[in-house]
């Protein structure tokens, strides 16, 4: 897969314990870089630097759709 296509895989792969790598917060989306390093961001931080992080990513976990999602 190329850097210039995405993949948003499956939910549910990240945990409660998963962390933003910004601020701390529960992370919802996850990131991969080539060759296999991973960014994980609240939705804020993702907010701010998917634009930038797309492009890049070979693929992306996207689970924000859990933040309205009752416990």
């Amino acid at each position: 897969m190329s850097a210039s296509s995405t993949q948003t895989l499956a939910p549910a792969t990240l945990a409660s314990t998963d962390r933003c790598d910004r601020c701390g917060a529960q992370a919802y989306v996850l990131a991969e870089l080539p060759g296999g390093s991973q960014l994980l961001f609240c939705g804020h931080h993702w907010g701010t630097h998917q634009e930038a992080l797309r492009p890049k990513s070979v693929n992306i976990v996207d689970e924000l759709h859990r933040l309205n999602q009752a416990p």
